[in-house]
């Protein structure tokens, strides 16, 4: 039986949901996302990475979406213009970093074209199988411009993460959204960016409304857009806490195998063909 006949967008967090381990997009789930292409579906991919870093990704699909990359600060179109653009204000960037922050902590601005970090990371670099745009080792209390899509804060140990965001939340009341979109990795945008938001406006210049989508995600990143979705479905790797705070959610199989094209092949592309025999 279909799951939902109204459903005419398809929307999903990267890591974690849409990619494996090893960072990349199975055949198995390009082949079901090709089926959609042709079934008309519009298909949006809402994720925290940088759009330098997400693109070389998605042309792996074999045809164009819609990219919210940096947790919603950039919307690009199918043909990878940009839509919308949205900065952390320089000097509130600057207050940030003048906050004592463990040094072990790695701490990274991502501009357009290019990273600032105190620190290599290995388990960042890690995550762009083909470096794209690359870091620049910076001392922070020397750049004149600090204005960049977010900030990144990463440790392996949670509960310095979790210091910081108090810190720096209270010291910064109201000028900043944030979410882990891993366990260790702690991202503060702009107020008014969500990925969320950045969908809505999406559907909007395509006559949708978020009761026509089906949205895919793992992470506290991908809270706000699995609520308002009109299905919501979890992966199965999800944080055991996310499951709680949503359990109103469909849950799939993990990403590592293959929970978002399982879940698309058996509720939709199957019920199809059943409706149409």
């Amino acid at each position: 039986m279909i799951v939902n006949k109204n459903i005419k967008v398809i929307v999903s967090d990267l890591d974690g949901t849409l990619l494996n381990s090893n960072h990349t997009i199975s055949d198995k789930t390009i082949s079901v996302f090709q089926k959609l292409h042709l079934h008309n579906y519009v298909i949006i991919v809402a994720t925290g990475r940088h759009h330098l870093d997400a693109m070389p990704i998605l042309d792996s699909l074999g045809f164009p979406v819609y990219l919210v990359s940096s947790n919603g600060a950039r919307i690009h179109a199918p043909d990878k213009k940009l839509l919308y653009s949205f900065d952390i204000k320089s000097d509130h960037i600057q207050s940030v970093l003048s906050i004592d922050i463990d040094p072990d902590i790695t701490t990274v601005l991502f501009k357009e074209d290019i990273w600032f970090t105190n620190k290599y990371n290995k388990k960042l670099n890690d995550f762009q199988p083909e470096i794209r745009y690359r870091p620049e080792l910076v001392n922070f209390n020397e750049l004149e411009d600090y204005a960049g899509i977010k900030l990144l804060f990463t440790h392996e140990n949670h509960s310095k993460l979790l210091a910081v965001r108090d810190r720096i939340l209270e010291k910064h009341e109201g000028l900043f959204n944030h979410a882990f979109s891993l366990p260790f990795c702690l991202e503060f945008m702009d107020k008014s960016v969500d990925k969320s938001v950045a969908i809505a406006n999406i559907l909007e210049l395509e006559n949708f409304s978020f009761q026509e989508t089906l949205v895919f995600g793992d992470g506290y990143n991908d809270e706000n857009m699995l609520r308002e979705a009109g299905i919501g479905v979890l992966m199965d790797n999800a944080p055991q806490s996310l499951k709680e705070l949503l359990p109103q959610l469909e849950i799939t199989t993990t990403n590592e195998t293959d929970g978002v094209a399982n879940y698309i092949t058996n509720k939709i592309i199957n019920s199809k063909l059943e409706l149409q025999q």
